[in-house]
């Protein structure tokens, strides 16, 4: 009889490396935000794949780049302070993309690590494989082999679900024994606010300008439930502030007569019901908090 594995996953790679929707494909449901900008992810998502024998517990975390700002090193930090607690580590290498300076950058952030005594197993994910033809793929498989030392190399398409059970039989193998973590059910232990200021984020980055990602953050003010609701119709009241760092930027946020601010709320609001079940009233503010990601009083403020 096989013994029953549990533990904890770092899903690592460079900004837009295919990290989230991986993570989303793994669990199976939407836990961590997906857009086509990098750095999307700044808070650490654990996603839950519980199976009949394991538990895997998946980390999603902002992209390792070389910083440019305070908020670039403190994303940094978080990922090396994550790194160095988990059992494994997948490392997401985009099959669209050469290898290039981001990849070796990270490489070597691994490499340090087990140099250091971790013995932490690294698994090489070829992400995105739905883009490339098998030439292309079989010339990134190379390229990946070259970079470093690997226990398991993957290729994967989340987005077509190829071998994204692959990469889970193999993340499980690197596990230690023990019983399950979480609650059988349970999909993430991110609280219900972080997850509803991040769907609120991910609907305002959709089709706007390359800078505002790094520009934007997102923070839940309260979430109350409205008082005199019929008892089988409840409605939560969330206020949420949405803070860029430019005038200019606001004006891209709210845009022409509101009209933009109102799509961002309707598609989150949908979003933010379908997560907790219930009517929303959504209430954005849109504010100026002039280089926040400069400011570390600032930075602190808005959770970082």
């Amino acid at each position: 009889m096989n013994e029953h594995r549990s533990g904890f996953a770092c899903i690592v790679g460079r900004p837009n490396a295919g990290k989230s929707t991986l993570t989303n494909a793994l669990v199976g449901e939407k836990v961590a935000i997906t857009s086509s900008k990098p750095q999307t992810t700044r808070h650490v998502i654990r996603g839950i794949v519980t199976r009949p024998d394991a538990q895997l517990v998946l980390v999603d975390t902002p992209g390792l780049h070389r910083p440019r700002t305070l908020l670039g090193q403190r994303l940094n930090d978080l990922v090396r302070e994550t790194l160095s607690e988990v059992d494994v580590v997948g490392f997401c290498l985009p099959a669209d993309q050469k290898v290039g300076p981001g990849d070796r950058f990270i490489a070597n952030e691994l490499a340090a690590i087990r140099r250091e005594g971790r013995g932490t197993p690294v698994i090489a994910l070829a992400t995105k494989i739905d883009l490339v033809d098998r030439a292309h793929l079989a010339e990134h498989l190379i390229a990946i082999d070259q970079l470093g030392t690997w226990d398991d190399i993957v290729p994967v398409s989340a987005v077509r679900d190829e071998q994204v059970d692959v990469v889970a039989d193999v993340l499980v193998k690197h596990l230690p024994e023990g019983p399950p973590l979480y609650p059988d059910g349970e999909l993430t232990d991110e609280p219900e606010a972080v997850m509803v200021a991040e769907l609120v984020r991910e609907a305002a980055l959709e089709g706007v300008r390359d800078e505002l990602p790094h520009s934007l953050a997102v923070v839940v003010e309260e979430m109350l439930p409205r008082e005199d609701r019929p008892a089988d119709s409840p409605m939560l009241d969330v206020r949420v502030n949405l803070f860029v760092e430019r005038p200019s930027q606001k004006a891209i946020v709210i845009g022409r007569r509101g009209a933009r601010l109102k799509d961002v709320g309707t598609r989150a609001r949908h979003s933010i019901e379908a997560l907790l079940g219930q009517k929303v009233y959504l209430d954005l503010h849109v504010k100026v908090a002039k280089d926040w990601q400069r400011d570390p009083k600032q930075l602190q403020r808005l959770g970082f």
